[in-house]
């Protein structure tokens, strides 16, 4: 186990706004936004859905976002980086903090103990490494102080509206 430490617990309901989750995974509002049109990163508090809707991103995909901006630093392609992506996706959070990500550059491998890691580095594979539990302590560190909003129960169902769209369904219900 890399990290023996206890996680906290996540409040589900509990997400950021775009620019605030740009300022915790160090990404700029452009990246955020395409991510979020392309698939790559969606945010899972809240999604933009009709004018005036402000995407909630959970610390989960904060966390995502940070891994994701590491990996585009680091030279590895898009693709390989949404391939990584699928995978943090099918884990659970506290698995997270568990897996250590490597590449060499082309390719990226998942690693949950540190003989894993030592096999690809001897083996040539890898050239670096990022270990998600010490990415999920910096954003943690990095949000302590920014603004969290809780999604309302009428904004958790997977359509949302927002207060045009429901002004204008009480009209057309009338």
């Amino acid at each position: 186990m890399l990290f023996d430490e206890g996680l906290p617990h996540l409040d589900e309901h509990a997400g950021y706004r775009g620019p605030t989750a740009c300022k915790a995974a160090g990404i700029t509002y452009r990246q955020l936004d395409y991510w979020a049109r392309t698939g790559l990163v969606v945010p899972t508090v809240r999604g933009a859905h009709g004018s005036g809707s402000q995407r909630l991103y959970s610390f989960r995909d904060i966390l995502v976002l940070q891994v994701v901006k590491r990996l585009l630093d680091t030279g590895v392609s898009l693709q390989q980086i949404r391939t990584a992506v699928s995978t943090l996706r099918e884990r659970g959070v506290e698995d997270l903090a568990q897996i250590t990500l490597m590449s060499d550059g082309a390719s990226v491998y998942e690693c949950t103990s540190a003989e894993e890691v030592i096999d690809l580095v001897q083996g040539g594979q890898g050239v670096f490494g990022i270990a998600v539990g010490k990415v999920w302590r910096d954003v943690e560190a990095s949000i302590l102080e920014l603004p969290v909003e809780r999604a309302a129960r009428d904004e958790e169902q997977d359509f949302p509206q927002d207060e045009l769209a429901r002004r204008r369904a009480a009209r057309s219900a009338s």
